[in-house]
């Protein structure tokens, strides 16, 4: 009897031993739910799990943000694509290399060179090491240059003269895609030498370089824009330096 006595309460122990476990559990995660959650409910759970959800909308508004006010839209020109050969023992293999110029239409431009086995690649190289070397160029009323220039690389030289609203841009190949990337609307130019499309670019590039503004100059020289531009009598320098922008 005393042995049925023993089988039998032993399990009701450990039973009621199984119950407290769980309870205890309950109450365990109970608070470690609310040191972590905030509580019990699903009140704290969701407000700690919009916390993380609010900052990671805030990593991608910051992300989001330099994107957007930095983003401008650039004025991207193919001018020249090259594909090249290489006899190798299974045959030829073909590479491609591609010239591209970008400006944003306001004053600044660049040139870029890319190669590839793929066109689109050779193309997206050029044109992000054209991003990279983009310069800025004073215009003169946000449409043509303020003075005639020179420039020469290789056995290419170039001329570049400003001209009257209206003029267009009097340009070919290569020099044409350079200044519609810059924005000017007035231009009036003259190739002289080699058609090879690098060296128009890099001599044209070279005449741009040494564009000068009459603020700049007047900087430099420490005087007042009117009296660089006192041919005409005051009045008409004071207005042509007020209309000085650049």
């Amino acid at each position: 009897m005393a042995d049925e006595i023993n089988t039998t309460e032993a399990p009701v122990e450990a039973q009621d031993a199984g119950q407290a476990a769980p309870d205890q559990q309950q109450q365990g995660r109970g608070s470690r739910g609310g040191r972590g959650r905030g509580g019990p409910g699903g009140g704290g759970d969701n407000r700690g799990r919009g916390g993380r959800d609010g900052n990671r909308g805030r990593r991608d508004d910051r992300r989001g943000g330099p994107q957007d006010d930095g983003g401008e839209e650039l004025i991207e020109k193919l001018v020249h694509i090259n594909r090249v050969s290489k006899t190798v023992k299974g045959g030829k293999r073909f590479g491609f290399a591609a010239l591209v110029v970008v400006g944003d239409g306001k004053g600044r431009v660049g040139f870029g060179h890319g190669k590839a086995r793929e066109v689109p690649e050779a193309i997206s190289k050029a044109t992000a090491s054209a991003k990279k070397a983009m310069i800025r160029v004073p215009l003169k009323e946000g449409r043509t240059l303020h003075h005639d220039g020179n420039g020469h690389f290789g056995a290419g030289r170039v001329t570049v003269r400003s001209a009257p609203q209206g003029t267009g841009i009097i340009a070919g190949g290569p020099m044409r895609a350079i200044f519609e990337s810059l924005g000017v609307a007035d231009v009036v130019t003259k190739s002289v030498g080699t058609s090879n499309p690098y060296n128009m670019i890099r001599a044209t590039f070279e005449a741009l370089g040494e564009q000068t503004s009459p603020k700049s100059v007047a900087q430099r020289r420490g005087k007042k824009i009117a009296d660089l531009l006192g041919r005409g009598g005051s009045q008409t320098a004071e207005a042509d330096a007020a209309a000085v922008t650049e």
